[in-house]
């Protein structure tokens, strides 16, 4: 299924009104649930700083346009279907024209669901109340419309984007779960290792930006987009919405935001970060206290945020376009052979009543994935915004793919926020898949090797059809 929306004539701009609007939705869970991001969840024990929904609504006179970032680790698409189920029934907007992505903190409840190897189950408490709060941020974005202009600008911030897969030397990589040894890299290798080799892959230190202001230049709005996992390092047991919010909170200060009415909004989405995360393993680490290395990142992202926004040239009207396909791809198949030696871990005496190490986590998971649909339709999404192209991906996507897609984009500049829409786990690279790790493990990743490049493929189609091409 392929939604749509029509592309004005640039011919037409100077005639033209852009109004935009923004808006948050707390989302912060009750203490007491289990925050995601290790192999076992832990109780929350503290609020360390609110969860949000952070809402921006484009309307051009023509076409409409909603984006909303997360600070989830992720959530199943029945949730975001839900959220653009009410949308669509309470303000109208084309289900299509909903573009949602969450951006994988690692200290927040999960919305996710039970088990996220089964598909279309029925929500939990926290899933409703995360849909719910989507569609009241966008309705209050709706309800903030006003005369708007816009911009788009990059910058660079190499110092904290490192590629966190790496080959080992000859003879020192470790057992997989599985029992092999055939993986050619492996993930998070360990501090100034004498076994290092060198990474597996590339970065993307680019920092891409929307920006929206009032006619009169008052920040309305600010859409950054940065190819870096999650930075860590919480309090124990704390809610965080990890650098992404901190990063939110400086820029705001950097513009002179603060107590705006309505509030200014700055959002942080999460690029193609896959396989990106914050730690130079090739020097020795240093023992940070808490919070501390993530602010350090948000302030240096936020600090090179604001440099690219003062040379923005701003539009008054600009055409917007929207496209949601439903691409249907093929899923990891279980071998017998792996199903049996699966049961025979499991079967064996264990010291905890769950799966404790990765050799059982990752039997559980070879189960799940036995039990996995053969095929599945995915959410795949394109925007058109003046001259920029966003793209989604409902998976975390290797910075592989997001560089393709810039190099091979018709809009200039272009971007991708992982996690969009939905969550299936890892999406490696065909090649990266060869070089084995624990992104590609069975369980971790769950869709075809291939389908990074039918994404990109579909995803490119999509984004020349915006075009006009």
């Amino acid at each position: 299924m392929l939604v749509m929306a029509a592309i004005p004539l640039l011919g037409a701009e100077k005639a033209k009104l852009l109004r935009a609007g923004a808006a948050t939705s707390n989302l912060t869970p009750p203490l007491g649930g289990g925050i995601i991001g290790g192999f076992h969840p832990i109780p929350s024990t503290h609020i360390h700083d609110e969860l949000h929904a952070r809402c921006l609504v484009l309307d051009n006179g023509e076409t409409r346009l909603a984006i909303v970032v997360c600070d989830l680790l992720g959530a199943s698409r029945e949730v975001y279907d839900e959220a653009r189920r009410l949308v669509t029934e309470e303000t109208a907007l084309p289900g299509a024209h909903l573009f949602m992505s969450a951006t994988h903190t690692h200290s927040a409840t999960s919305a996710l669901g039970t088990n996220r190897f089964r598909i279309n189950t029925p929500l939990d408490d926290y899933q409703r109340f995360v849909a719910r709060r989507i569609a009241d941020g966008v309705r209050r974005a709706i309800n903030n419309l006003a005369p708007a202009r816009i911009g788009w600008a990059s910058g660079s911030e190499p110092n904290h984007v490192f590629n966190r897969r790496w080959f080992l030397k000859p003879g020192t990589m470790p057992v997989n779960p599985f029992g092999s040894t055939n993986d050619l890299v492996k993930m998070n290798p360990g501090r100034a290792s004498k076994d290092l080799d060198r990474p597996s892959g590339p970065t993307d230190p680019e920092v891409a930006l929307l920006s929206v202001q009032t006619p009169e230049g008052k920040p309305i709005a600010v859409l950054a987009n940065y190819s870096l996992h999650y930075v860590g390092g919480v309090g124990n047991g704390h809610i965080s919405a990890d650098y992404f919010g901190l990063f939110c909170d400086r820029l705001q200060q950097l513009l002179g935001a603060d107590r705006q009415s309505p509030a200014f909004v700055a959002m942080l989405a999460n690029g193609t970060s896959g396989n990106i995360n914050n730690i130079d393993f090739s020097k020795p680490g240093t023992r940070d206290e808490p919070y501390a290395r993530m602010r350090l990142v948000a302030d240096d992202v936020a600090a090179v945020a604001f440099k690219a926004l003062q040379g923005i040239q701003y539009h008054d009207w600009v055409p917007l376009g929207a496209q949601l396909r439903e691409l249907e791809v093929g899923t990891r198949r279980v071998t017998p052979e792996q199903i049996a030696r699966a049961r025979e871990v499991l079967a064996r005496p264990r010291t905890l009543p769950r799966a404790a190490t990765l050799e059982e986590i990752y039997a559980e998971r070879t189960l799940g994935m036995a039990e996995y649909p053969a095929r599945l339709a995915i959410p795949i999404q394109a925007l058109r915004v003046g001259d920029v192209g966003i793209t989604g991906i409902p998976c975390e996507t290797f910075v592989e793919t997001g560089l393709e897609l810039k190099a091979r984009n018709p809009f200039k500049p272009s971007f991708t926020h992982s996690i969009a829409n939905g969550y299936y786990g890892y999406l490696p690279t065909p090649e990266q898949h060869r070089l084995g790790g624990y992104e590609t493990w069975l369980g971790t990743n769950r869709l075809e090797e291939q389908a990074s490049t039918q994404i990109v493929t579909a995803l490119l189609e999509m984004l020349r059809r915006l075009k006009g091409e």
